[in-house]
């Protein structure tokens, strides 16, 4: 009996133990980024670039859900960017405000402007983790 106990005891602490690494290993939802980095053609203008952004920037007015635009031009001394030159994050509270943004036709219509200039995007999003 005395053993069954132990051995019972023992899961139940290997138990909470995964569990509690677990719980530390998954987001707690705070904040969405959304963050898009653009390796654009070799031909295309700063100009461009600038309508570029000037588009990207406007949709936080046109479009309800996203927090908060940021953007900005590497500067990383490491050379470890891949061609990709251009970093602009998007803050959203909610997937569903996230995924709400990826269809509005404002965004469809970003996507039409900066097709042609582009050589290659990557995206990522993450959940920002609060300590």
């Amino acid at each position: 009996m005395m053993k069954r106990s132990f051995f019972l005891w023992a899961a139940a602490l290997m138990l909470a133990a995964v569990m509690n690494v677990q719980a530390a290993d998954s987001p707690k939802k705070g904040l969405l980024r959304h963050v898009v980095i653009f390796k654009y053609k070799e031909t295309v203008s700063a100009a461009e670039i600038e309508r570029v952004e000037a588009a990207f920037r406007a949709l936080k007015k046109s479009i309800p859900g996203i927090v908060s635009f940021e953007s900005g031009v590497n500067v990383s001394p490491e050379n470890l960017n891949k061609g990709f030159t251009h970093c602009y994050i998007l803050t959203f509270r909610t997937e569903k405000d996230r995924d709400a943004y990826l269809v509005h036709p404002e965004h469809q219509k970003f996507v039409d402007i900066v097709k042609p200039v582009l050589a290659e995007p990557l995206v990522i999003d993450f959940w920002v983790r609060e300590k």
